[in-house]
């Protein structure tokens, strides 16, 4: 099967399932998608014991997929950095302190206490250090299934820029606190020191690569009048630096995010008209989009690759129920410190806690675990998690809010 022909089955999956998802679902393109993708990935399961030519097909098909390449090295980048380019700076600057004790503090917290609860319940023959490399595995949230439907039921914008604000800063932050439980698991020393040393030569660095990236492009952007060369550019910038990144042993992750906003930054400098901006805006806005639409088939048929025993099982429920408490708590106190600081804010503890999501960067990074840390049962538990996040919370959240603002419609009536 050639690369013609993979693209063309998961573009058309996504347009299959995202038409069946928005005309007779009702449901999210992202959540309909992966839903409907789950579900026939495990009906063709079912079918390939009977049926000798539908399981050599969807051998061949799973066995040309690089999904961990594709993901990290592939959509991430664009998306990230789309993310990122596309948040809206004065939104982001007024959410500033939740975003940060979110991003910062609260995944730190989440990292060493989902860590310590799958030590205590997913079983006896789990390492504390595969404990610790899953719990950086799951902790980065990604609210890509939900910010759409936050906005179409008219979600304050506060909770959707510390959505979608936290989300973006901690998946840089989770891919380096990854690296780093690697490194110590490959016989690095684990002390204080080295571990704060490569946590400082990752972050900062891919932070100081990110702004001076695009500050070139930004200069670049402003010599030229041509909408074509300014999207040509910003790609550029979105793919280029976090290769460089990558190749650099910084975390790529956080590159593309802080390359995003910095580009936005050092563009809204610029006089109105010297960039085409709208036209940039644009063509980000579709790449992120449609690419959201592929990273969700990708997951939905990722269901494929999971081996189900009684551990995975085990360690599943065990990571479901640590992520959601462990969320809940973090949200809590955030929560808190805010409202203290800033008297009078709204308070959404159920949407934020319910919304942080896992997605796509903890499906590559687990995929990426090597299998004598634990890579089966890892890869395993944070399918189910993702899952989980996706179809139920995402799902439920759904539901819970649409019912909401269809009951303050009536009312207003």
């Amino acid at each position: 099967m050639n690369t013609l022909e993979i693209v063309s089955i998961l573009v058309g999956t996504a347009a299959l399932f995202g038409w069946i998802s928005a005309r007779l679902l009702k449901l999210p393109i992202t959540i309909g998608t992966m839903l409907l993708t789950v579900g026939a990935s495990l009906l063709v399961a079912n079918l390939a014991r009977f049926v000798p030519g539908v399981h050599n097909w969807t051998a061949i098909f799973a066995g040309h997929i690089h999904f961990e390449s594709l993901i990290l090295h592939g959509l991430l980048p664009l998306l990230l950095f789309a993310g990122a380019f596309l948040l809206n700076p004065e939104e982001l600057t007024r959410e500033k302190l939740p975003v940060a004790l979110l991003a910062a503090p609260g995944t730190v917290i989440c990292f060493l206490a989902v860590a310590g609860l799958m030590k205590l319940l997913a079983g006896p023959d789990i390492s504390w250090t595969e404990c610790l490399i899953f719990g950086a595995v799951i902790s980065p949230t990604d609210p890509i299934a939900v910010l759409e439907m936050l906005r179409r039921v008219g979600v304050p914008k506060a909770v959707q820029s510390q959505l979608a604000g936290e989300s973006l800063f901690n998946d840089g932050l989770g891919a380096v606190l990854f690296l780093t439980m690697i490194e110590i698991a490959r016989g690095h020393s684990p002390t204080f020191w080295n571990v704060a040393g490569l946590l400082l030569l990752q972050a900062g660095g891919a932070i100081v690569l990110g702004i001076a990236a695009a500050w070139l492009i930004s200069m670049l952007m402003c010599r030229v009048d041509s909408y074509q060369v300014d999207i040509l550019l910003t790609i550029t910038l979105s793919l280029a630096a976090y290769a460089l990144a990558d190749a650099g042993r910084l975390s790529a992750p956080l590159e593309a995010v802080v390359a995003g906003i910095a580009l936005r930054h050092f563009n809204r400098q610029k006089p109105k008209g010297l960039i085409a901006d709208e036209r940039v805006d644009e063509f980000w806005t579709l790449i992120d989009e449609l690419l959201n639409s592929i990273l969700f088939v990708l997951l939905g048929l990722e269901i494929l690759a999971v081996s189900f025993n009684l551990q995975t099982v085990r360690a599943g429920a065990s990571a479901v129920f640590s992520v959601n408490v462990v969320r809940l708590a973090v949200v809590a106190a955030c929560v808190g410190v805010v409202h203290l600081v800033r008297k009078g804010r709204h308070r959404s503890v159920f949407t934020m806690t319910w919304g942080g999501l896992r997605g796509g960067l903890s499906i590559a990074l687990a995929l990426s675990v090597p299998a004598a840390l634990g890579g089966a049962w890892i890869f395993g538990a944070t399918y189910i998690t993702v899952v989980f996040s996706i179809l139920i919370q995402g799902g439920s959240l759904h539901y819970a809010l649409t019912r909401r603002h269809r009951k303050r419609r009536h009312a207003a009536v």
